[in-house]
Protein backbone atom coordinates (compact mmCIF):
# COMPACT_ATOMS: atom_id res chain seq x y z
CA UNK A 1 0.00 0.00 0.00
CA UNK A 2 1.45 3.51 -1.06
CA UNK A 3 2.39 6.36 1.41
CA UNK A 4 -0.82 8.24 0.17
CA UNK A 5 -3.26 5.32 0.34
CA UNK A 6 -1.82 4.64 4.07
CA UNK A 7 -2.46 8.11 4.86
CA UNK A 8 -6.05 8.13 3.87
CA UNK A 9 -6.86 4.68 5.65
CA UNK A 10 -5.68 6.13 8.81
CA UNK A 11 -8.12 9.62 8.20
CA UNK A 12 -10.90 7.60 7.74
CA UNK A 13 -10.67 5.13 10.44
CA UNK A 14 -9.80 8.00 12.82
CA UNK A 15 -13.01 9.90 11.63
CA UNK A 16 -14.84 6.60 12.00
CA UNK A 17 -13.92 6.30 15.61
CA UNK A 18 -14.73 9.90 16.72
CA UNK A 19 -18.20 10.06 14.82
CA UNK A 20 -19.99 8.36 18.06
CA UNK A 21 -18.52 10.58 20.46
CA UNK A 22 -19.58 13.46 18.53
CA UNK A 23 -22.99 12.09 18.04
CA UNK A 24 -23.42 12.01 21.66
CA UNK A 25 -22.49 15.37 22.52
CA UNK A 26 -25.05 17.23 23.37
CA UNK A 27 -26.53 20.34 20.99
CA UNK A 28 -26.12 22.91 22.99
CA UNK A 29 -29.18 25.38 22.31
CA UNK A 30 -28.60 28.73 21.68
CA UNK A 31 -29.12 31.43 24.81
CA UNK A 32 -32.42 33.86 24.52
CA UNK A 33 -31.10 36.78 24.09
CA UNK A 34 -31.67 39.19 27.40
CA UNK A 35 -34.88 41.60 27.37
CA UNK A 36 -33.38 45.12 27.76
CA UNK A 37 -33.88 47.06 30.87
CA UNK A 38 -36.75 49.69 30.31
CA UNK A 39 -37.42 53.00 31.01
CA UNK A 40 -39.25 53.37 33.86
CA UNK A 41 -40.72 56.60 34.87
CA UNK A 42 -40.33 56.81 38.31
CA UNK A 43 -42.04 59.63 40.60
CA UNK A 44 -43.27 59.78 44.06
CA UNK A 45 -46.44 58.20 44.56
CA UNK A 46 -48.94 58.66 46.65
CA UNK A 47 -51.03 55.40 48.11
CA UNK A 48 -54.37 56.89 49.60
CA UNK A 49 -56.52 54.83 52.36
CA UNK A 50 -56.30 51.22 52.69
CA UNK A 51 -55.30 48.23 49.87
CA UNK A 52 -59.30 47.30 49.81
CA UNK A 53 -60.77 50.64 49.90
CA UNK A 54 -58.08 53.00 48.56
CA UNK A 55 -56.82 55.17 45.27
CA UNK A 56 -53.49 55.86 43.92
CA UNK A 57 -52.30 58.99 42.80
CA UNK A 58 -49.21 59.65 41.21
CA UNK A 59 -48.54 55.93 40.23
CA UNK A 60 -45.86 54.25 38.36
CA UNK A 61 -46.42 51.62 35.23
CA UNK A 62 -44.59 48.59 35.73
CA UNK A 63 -43.39 47.74 31.45
CA UNK A 64 -44.76 44.78 30.17
CA UNK A 65 -41.46 43.08 30.30
CA UNK A 66 -37.86 43.44 31.59
CA UNK A 67 -34.59 41.44 31.63
CA UNK A 68 -36.10 39.31 35.03
CA UNK A 69 -39.87 39.82 34.63
CA UNK A 70 -42.68 39.25 31.97
CA UNK A 71 -46.20 40.86 32.77
CA UNK A 72 -49.22 37.73 32.54
CA UNK A 73 -52.54 38.87 31.70
CA UNK A 74 -55.40 36.87 33.59
CA UNK A 75 -58.08 37.23 32.19
CA UNK A 76 -57.06 36.87 28.42
CA UNK A 77 -54.43 34.11 30.05
CA UNK A 78 -51.49 35.45 28.28
CA UNK A 79 -48.43 37.94 28.15
CA UNK A 80 -47.98 40.74 28.38
CA UNK A 81 -50.84 42.29 30.55
CA UNK A 82 -52.88 45.12 29.42
CA UNK A 83 -50.96 48.13 30.44
CA UNK A 84 -54.19 49.97 32.51
CA UNK A 85 -53.92 46.73 35.14
CA UNK A 86 -49.89 47.20 35.88
CA UNK A 87 -49.92 50.46 37.87
CA UNK A 88 -48.28 51.01 41.80
CA UNK A 89 -46.62 53.33 43.73
CA UNK A 90 -42.87 54.16 42.72
CA UNK A 91 -42.14 52.13 45.91
CA UNK A 92 -44.17 48.86 44.83
CA UNK A 93 -42.32 48.68 41.36
CA UNK A 94 -39.26 49.34 42.60
CA UNK A 95 -39.57 46.79 45.09
CA UNK A 96 -40.85 44.38 42.25
CA UNK A 97 -37.61 45.27 40.16
CA UNK A 98 -35.05 44.61 42.87
CA UNK A 99 -35.79 41.68 43.90
CA UNK A 100 -36.58 40.12 40.70
CA UNK A 101 -33.04 41.57 39.96
CA UNK A 102 -31.29 39.95 43.47
CA UNK A 103 -33.48 36.36 42.73
CA UNK A 104 -32.19 35.92 38.84
CA UNK A 105 -28.57 36.93 39.39
CA UNK A 106 -28.79 34.07 42.20
CA UNK A 107 -30.62 31.91 40.02
CA UNK A 108 -29.26 32.65 36.49
CA UNK A 109 -30.79 29.63 34.47
CA UNK A 110 -34.24 30.27 36.38
CA UNK A 111 -36.76 31.95 33.64
CA UNK A 112 -38.03 35.44 34.48
CA UNK A 113 -40.60 35.85 36.71
CA UNK A 114 -44.61 36.63 35.64
CA UNK A 115 -46.05 39.84 37.01
CA UNK A 116 -49.67 39.72 37.42
CA UNK A 117 -52.30 42.86 38.25
CA UNK A 118 -50.79 45.19 40.46
CA UNK A 119 -53.74 48.09 40.44
CA UNK A 120 -55.61 50.55 37.55
CA UNK A 121 -54.27 53.75 36.83
CA UNK A 122 -55.62 55.65 39.28
CA UNK A 123 -56.73 53.02 42.29
CA UNK A 124 -60.12 52.37 43.50
CA UNK A 125 -62.09 49.21 42.93
CA UNK A 126 -60.52 46.29 40.84
CA UNK A 127 -63.64 43.55 40.87
CA UNK A 128 -65.21 41.33 38.76
CA UNK A 129 -66.40 43.78 36.49
CA UNK A 130 -62.93 44.26 35.55
CA UNK A 131 -62.53 40.58 34.55
CA UNK A 132 -62.29 37.06 36.10
CA UNK A 133 -62.23 36.68 39.91
CA UNK A 134 -61.38 40.37 40.39
CA UNK A 135 -59.87 41.85 43.42
CA UNK A 136 -60.86 42.58 46.54
CA UNK A 137 -58.01 44.69 46.97
CA UNK A 138 -55.06 45.62 44.84
CA UNK A 139 -56.62 49.70 45.12
CA UNK A 140 -53.44 51.82 46.04
CA UNK A 141 -51.05 50.92 44.49
CA UNK A 142 -49.42 48.84 46.91
CA UNK A 143 -50.58 45.03 46.30
CA UNK A 144 -49.10 43.07 43.25
CA UNK A 145 -49.74 39.15 42.51
CA UNK A 146 -45.91 37.32 41.27
CA UNK A 147 -46.49 34.14 39.75
CA UNK A 148 -44.67 31.03 40.75
CA UNK A 149 -41.44 29.47 38.53
CA UNK A 150 -42.51 26.39 36.87
CA UNK A 151 -40.64 23.87 36.39
CA UNK A 152 -40.74 23.20 33.19
CA UNK A 153 -39.17 26.61 32.92
CA UNK A 154 -41.50 27.68 30.55
CA UNK A 155 -42.92 32.12 31.08
CA UNK A 156 -46.84 31.35 32.02
CA UNK A 157 -48.96 31.03 34.80
CA UNK A 158 -48.76 27.70 36.43
CA UNK A 159 -52.09 26.09 35.78
CA UNK A 160 -51.36 23.43 39.22
CA UNK A 161 -49.56 22.98 42.15
CA UNK A 162 -47.61 20.00 40.35
CA UNK A 163 -46.35 22.64 37.77
CA UNK A 164 -44.51 24.87 40.58
CA UNK A 165 -40.88 24.64 41.39
CA UNK A 166 -41.12 24.77 45.10
CA UNK A 167 -37.37 25.43 45.45
CA UNK A 168 -37.48 28.70 43.41
CA UNK A 169 -40.65 29.67 44.70
CA UNK A 170 -39.75 29.48 48.33
CA UNK A 171 -36.72 31.97 47.33
CA UNK A 172 -38.62 34.17 45.62
CA UNK A 173 -40.63 34.32 48.64
CA UNK A 174 -37.80 35.00 51.10
CA UNK A 175 -36.74 37.81 49.07
CA UNK A 176 -39.81 39.40 49.47
CA UNK A 177 -40.19 38.94 53.26
CA UNK A 178 -36.52 40.28 53.61
CA UNK A 179 -37.74 43.32 51.27
CA UNK A 180 -40.09 44.48 53.84
CA UNK A 181 -43.77 43.00 52.45
CA UNK A 182 -46.44 43.74 54.82
CA UNK A 183 -47.89 40.60 54.00
CA UNK A 184 -47.34 37.96 51.30
CA UNK A 185 -50.88 35.25 50.87
CA UNK A 186 -49.45 31.77 49.36
CA UNK A 187 -51.58 29.19 47.84
CA UNK A 188 -52.72 26.18 50.51
CA UNK A 189 -51.67 23.52 48.54
CA UNK A 190 -47.82 25.00 48.11
CA UNK A 191 -45.77 23.33 50.54
CA UNK A 192 -44.17 26.58 51.29
CA UNK A 193 -43.08 28.86 54.76
CA UNK A 194 -42.38 31.69 56.36
CA UNK A 195 -42.94 33.96 59.24
CA UNK A 196 -46.40 33.79 60.23
CA UNK A 197 -47.33 37.17 61.03
CA UNK A 198 -46.15 38.20 57.25
CA UNK A 199 -46.72 34.90 55.14
CA UNK A 200 -50.27 33.47 54.98
CA UNK A 201 -51.99 30.93 52.86
CA UNK A 202 -55.07 31.76 51.12
CA UNK A 203 -57.34 30.43 48.78
CA UNK A 204 -56.97 31.36 44.52
CA UNK A 205 -53.05 31.83 45.83
CA UNK A 206 -52.37 27.95 44.34
CA UNK A 207 -50.91 29.87 40.97
CA UNK A 208 -48.78 33.24 42.22
CA UNK A 209 -48.23 34.88 45.51
CA UNK A 210 -49.88 38.12 46.37
CA UNK A 211 -47.24 40.44 47.33
CA UNK A 212 -48.81 43.30 50.29
CA UNK A 213 -46.24 46.29 51.09
CA UNK A 214 -46.52 48.71 53.99
CA UNK A 215 -48.88 52.05 54.01
CA UNK A 216 -45.57 53.28 54.92
CA UNK A 217 -42.13 52.89 53.93
CA UNK A 218 -39.88 50.46 56.44
CA UNK A 219 -36.11 50.34 56.96
CA UNK A 220 -35.14 47.98 54.65
CA UNK A 221 -38.18 49.19 51.21
CA UNK A 222 -35.95 50.60 48.44
CA UNK A 223 -36.02 54.00 47.12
Amino acid sequence: MSPVARRILATLVLTLALAPAAAAAPVQEPVPPTAPAPDIAYRHSIPVGLWWAGKLRRGVQLPAEGPDWFTWDPVRKRRPNRGWRRWGTDRLVRTLVKVLAGYRLANPLAPRVGVGDLSRRHGGEFGMRFGGLGHMTHQNGLDADVYYPRLDGLERRPYKPSQVDLLLAQDLLDRFVAAGARTVYIGPSLRLNGPRKVVAPLVHHDDHMHVRLQLKPGPSSPG
